[in-house]
């Protein structure tokens, strides 16, 4: 089964450059994860400032351009992942934040 895990940011919230023992550890889990044939794809996502929002309501479609600053949540990352079950993605995630460091991932099954 599939999961899409993500990490949430904060753009008020300042974090220290990554170290380069950081990018080693990250790098073992992200080679183990991919060999495991667990992580499928992973990315990090751009900045509020970036975001477009588009919304469909009444035919008619609307597009605007952020930062929206109603946002109270914003996505920092993310990664697919083949699990055999929940469990075992909550796992695989608690590994990526034992490296990571502080901050929270969610996971979500994805439907094919």
């Amino acid at each position: 089964m599939k999961f899409l895990g993500y990490t949430l940011g904060d753009p008020d919230t300042k974090f220290d450059e990554p170290t380069p023992e950081m990018y080693a550890r990250m790098g073992a889990f992200i080679e183990e994860a991919t060999k495991a044939g667990v992580l499928l794809a992973t990315g990090g996502v751009g900045p509020a400032s970036e975001t477009t929002k588009v919304t469909y309501a009444d035919g008619q479609y609307t597009v605007v351009d952020g930062p929206f600053t109603e946002a109270k949540e914003l996505i920092g990352g993310w990664a697919l992942m083949e699990c055999k079950d929940r469990d075992e993605a909550i796992e695989w995630t608690k590994r990526f934040l034992a490296i990571a460091g502080p901050g929270e991932s969610r996971i979500r099954p994805v439907y094919s």
